[in-house]
């Protein structure tokens, strides 16, 4: 497996939680949240974030209810993925994200925003399903 580095997404439809992680380390990271909820600002900033970091590959948390089915969140999360691709060309992996904001949480040990943290909770789990070289 050839080195790549990811950028994983919790997206929100108020704020999107963002984490940086590669496949030689497996080990991810928070980055940022934003804020914004008006589209063009939102990616505005994800574009500036692709050229800083220059991912070869993004993460993105797939919302799905308790029984691992659909709810009103995974068409967004689904629409979301496909802009990411669409609009950037990267290589689009879902993940599924239950718990993730629980998981992000007890990690912070707080309730403060957990975004970002999530996002790296969802990118570790990528990294941990990863093939052992």
């Amino acid at each position: 497996m050839r080195e790549e580095t990811l950028l994983a997404f919790d997206f929100g439809e108020k704020k999107i939680g963002i984490a940086i992680g590669n496949t030689l380390t497996r080990h991810a990271r928070p980055l940022e949240i934003i804020m914004s909820e008006r589209r063009d600002a939102r990616f505005g900033r994800i574009e500036q974030l692709l050229q800083e970091w220059q991912p070869q590959r993004v993460i993105v948390g797939l919302a799905l209810d308790s029984d691992g089915g659909d709810q009103p969140a995974t068409l967004r999360c689904r629409r979301f993925a496909n802009q990411l691709h669409g609009r950037f060309g990267l290589d689009v992996t879902l993940v599924d994200e239950r718990g993730s904001s629980m998981e992000a949480q007890r990690l912070l040990g707080s309730h403060a925003a957990d975004d970002a943290m999530a996002a790296a909770v969802i990118l570790q789990r990528y990294l941990d399903a990863l093939p052992q070289v």
